[in-house]
């Protein structure tokens, strides 16, 4: 498979072992086989989009951070809402609140 396909796998693979999911225990919370999970984290299979939901919504992470890592002319320095969405997403819930919170405010000031 390509580099793609690989880059997305281990994405799913480091989140899912950050989480301290086994590959059984991320198949049976996404309703796949665990087989098919080992095949997508290593690259070998083409993951569909349902499949892809179904495995990021059993992480608890948005569809669209398997994506973060490919490389994009859209991931450029002056993309200023994706480096804010990764700068985000790479913190714990409790200081995305916070920080929500106070952008929230500053936006209702403006």
């Amino acid at each position: 498979m390509g580099t793609i396909t690989q880059t997305i796998g281990l994405k799913l693979r480091r989140i899912r072992m950050k989480r301290g999911y086994s590959q059984e225990a991320l198949a049976d919370r996404a309703g796949l086989h665990p087989t098919y999970i080992g095949q997508v984290e290593r690259g070998e299979k083409n993951i569909t989009v349902e499949s892809l939901l179904k495995i990021t919504t059993a992480l608890g992470i948005p569809i669209s951070s398997a994506f973060d890592d490919l490389p994009s002319q859209a991931q450029s320095d002056d993309n200023y809402p994706l480096q804010a969405y990764k700068l985000f997403s790479s913190l714990d819930e409790g200081v995305q609140r916070k920080l929500f919170t106070v952008l929230r405010d500053i936006c209702n000031l403006l």
